[in-house]
């Protein structure tokens, strides 16, 4: 791809961010970035352009920019509201949290049916470029996974209607999820040097939604993960937030609309876990008609030729 724009933000803080501060810093020792006239947060934004007039801006803040989302989205649309892909590099945590992680994932707020933009061309160049550097640095104790779509932003009490207001396709993109792997030198590296190759392929690929499953369901993050076959996802609906956001009614049907509506270029089908309940899986099935596109069980996708997408 050529004349491209990434912009990607990186909490400075460590008491905030154990992991976004070590990323710039990296950042800022393996390329060449310069200095822009634009100053977010009392910090000068560092700009980097590849071979292919792909430009890239890094953007240190004060806080994790979903957690004080009001106070950055206007700086957001006056800054940055032309680029292609936006990343916010952060860290993951939590209760029974993988650990060793490399991951990313879209933005959205499932059970109240607000999603950010995707676009799963820019998805699946991240995590390719995540797994081959990982790979190169023989980083074998790290696994690179898919993340099911969500947004920290209502944890810290922000309204999840505020996603949309931001029309930028953004991933959170992660190193988790315990001390031992936030100070990973190398996990640090391969995240960092990933950053620049958002925009490597531009090859015609198909997409995705993924309905059902656990928070990193392992089948999602293979499909994108493989490179012989050009399939993608667009947002990742895990089982636990479409019970909680009631996509068995008819306000879901709504819901799953809106959330292919926010997919570049739309999607190609629908995959459901095979332990989704009968409900929603018939949901599923009453959009893919609509949409004249195939629904499939999750254990179909072990064999990409066999899908019913080609």
């Amino acid at each position: 791809m050529n004349n491209k724009k990434a912009v990607f933000f990186f909490c400075s803080d460590l008491k905030k961010d154990p992991v976004a501060s070590n990323v710039i810093k990296c950042c800022e020792e393996i390329m060449d970035l310069n200095q822009t006239d634009i100053v977010i947060d009392d910090n000068f934004v560092l700009e980097f352009k590849d071979k292919n007039n792909n430009l890239f801006h890094f953007v240190k803040t004060k806080y994790v920019i979903s957690h004080d989302y009001e106070y950055y989205l206007p700086i957001l649309n006056r800054h940055f509201r032309d680029y292609d892909f936006a990343g916010v590099v952060n860290w993951h945590e939590g209760e029974n949290a993988p650990e060793h992680i490399l991951t990313a994932h879209t933005i959205g707020d499932v059970p109240t049916g607000e999603f950010g933009n995707s676009n799963p061309r820019y998805f699946k160049n991240l995590i390719n470029a995540i797994e081959d550097i990982k790979n190169e640095n023989s980083l074998d104790e790290f696994t690179t996974l898919t993340e099911a779509t969500h947004w920290s932003g209502t944890t810290y009490g922000g309204e999840s209607k505020l996603i949309t207001e931001y029309s930028v396709p953004m991933l959170d993109i992660e190193i988790g999820s315990s001390s031992d792997s936030f100070n990973n030198s190398i996990a640090i590296q391969v995240l960092a040097k990933s950053l620049i190759r958002v925009f490597d392929c531009d090859e015609h690929l198909k997409t995705l939604l993924c309905v059902g499953g656990v928070h990193f369901e392992k089948s999602f993050s293979d499909i994108i993960k493989n490179k012989e076959f050009n399939i993608s996802i667009g947002h990742v609906l895990p089982n636990q937030w479409i019970v909680s956001g009631m996509y068995d009614d008819e306000s879901g049907l709504e819901k799953l609309e809106k959330c292919i509506n926010s997919i570049a270029d739309g999607i190609d089908g629908i995959v459901f876990h095979d332990k989704l309940k009968g409900t929603y899986k018939e949901q599923c099935r009453k959009l893919g008609e609509k949409l004249n596109i195939p629904v499939f069980k999750h254990k179909i996708l072990k064999n990409p030729k066999d899908l019913p997408i080609w």
